[in-house]
């Protein structure tokens, strides 16, 4: 039976559990979470993710949410596709360590960034300027020791693709793609190199032709 994921392809925490499942060359089944009715909050979704969000994964009786942490189980699922994790201990430790640094230095400035000028829509707020401009700020200081850093490597935690990478990319995708504040990376040649590379992989590729098909 098929890996299930609870979410919607324009999600971006439901975009780098897809990602991670291409990349991987696992099978799964997307089950559409219809978040403008609800469904989110119904019992019978909270009984899966008490927080009311996605993506949730279901796969031989193990029921999972946080999509770094599925996509953590999703690499040690098959040794099949792309090595996520590199090859050695060492690599793992680097990996790890730069999903840190996304979850706790690039995330809470981009997903602000990226909550005000696509999403709030959704819930029919304006988008506050001063905190977009604040955050912008935080994030170029961000980007800046990633431009350093890519200076001598091709990818955050050394000369391969990983997990790491990837679970940079749905935010930036948006900020770039849809807020249309590319700006901050493509001012930065290491890191508008980096983003070239991690976001034109076919496995993502994929990921956005499946959200812009999305009803």
């Amino acid at each position: 039976m098929a890996i299930k994921i609870y979410g919607i392809p324009m999600s971006t925490c439901t975009g780098r559990v897809l990602y991670t499942l291409k990349e991987k060359s696992l099978d799964y089944e997307l089950v559409p979470v219809n978040m403008a009715a609800g469904e989110h909050k119904d019992p019978q979704f909270l009984a899966k993710q008490p927080f009311g969000q996605i993506p949730v994964l279901e796969n031989k009786g193990l029921t999972l949410f946080e999509s770094r942490a599925i996509s953590r189980y999703i690499c040690d699922l098959s040794p099949k596709g792309e090595p996520l994790y590199g090859k050695t201990p060492e690599d793992r430790a680097l990996v790890e360590q730069w999903l840190e640094v996304e979850s706790q230095n690039f995330n809470p400035p981009i997903s602000t960034i990226v909550f005000q000028l696509v999403f709030s829509k959704f819930r029919g707020l304006t988008p506050d300027q001063e905190v977009v401009e604040s955050n912008l700020k935080k994030l170029d200081s961000v980007l800046a020791i990633y431009e350093s850093h890519l200076a001598s490597q091709d990818y955050l935690a050394g000369s391969f693709f990983s997990l790491a990478d990837l679970s940079h990319v749905p935010y930036l995708h948006y900020l770039i793609n849809v807020a249309k504040k590319g700006d901050v990376v493509t001012s930065k040649k290491n890191v508008s190199a980096w983003w070239e590379k991690i976001s034109s992989r076919p496995a993502w590729q994929e990921v956005v032709a499946a959200a812009a098909a999305a009803p």
